[in-house]
């Protein structure tokens, strides 16, 4: 999968309360969390960007609350990848959950800047800065990871891969110890 947008650059330790406010968890419905996103940090941040956009942040991005809201708010207002030095390990794993691609690269985090437009191959854990020329390595995904990705998160994954299977997880039976 390749991904390609224009650079919002963030600093370090954004905060999952800064990704989307408290007032608005009351909704899991990602264009309306989507239209507020980053809102206390950037006005009208949602109104300015294009789909397929890119976050470029510093360390401990998506720290504080453990609120799945925030990723689903970043993937709603159309960003269509987040890179940073470094991320919350609970923000990880729910941006892996809702299908949103998150990579590590400490280089490209601290080199690329706001406006410049990206290219980011998922197969290969390649980031082409496409205004400098410059190129920056990332890990790439495991295999289940990049397929939930493909698949828009875990529950389309699972529906996908398990349910009308012989895998189907509807009629799993729970045996106790007594």
């Amino acid at each position: 999968m390749k991904l390609r947008g224009n650079v919002w650059k963030f600093n370090h330790n954004v905060n999952t309360d800064e990704i989307i406010a408290a007032r608005y968890l009351n909704t899991f419905d990602a264009c309306e969390l989507g239209a507020h996103c980053m809102e206390d940090i950037e006005l009208d941040f949602s109104g300015k960007i294009s789909v397929g956009d890119i976050i470029v942040a510093g360390r401990n991005f998506g720290c504080g609350s453990s609120r799945e809201h925030a990723p689903i708010a970043i993937k709603g207002c159309g960003i269509s990848c987040v890179i940073a030095e470094s991320f919350a390990r609970i923000f990880y794993r729910n941006a892996i959950n809702i299908g949103l691609p998150i990579l590590v690269s400490q280089q490209a985090a601290e080199n690329i800047n706001q406006g410049e437009t990206l290219e980011i191959d998922l197969k290969e854990g390649k980031i082409y800065n496409l205004s400098s020329k410059k190129k920056y390595s990332t890990e790439k995904f495991a295999d289940f990871m990049q397929e939930i990705i493909d698949s828009g998160g875990l529950l389309n994954w699972i529906q996908k891969k398990y349910v009308g299977t012989s895998h189907d997880l509807s009629d799993i039976k729970v045996k106790r110890k007594r």
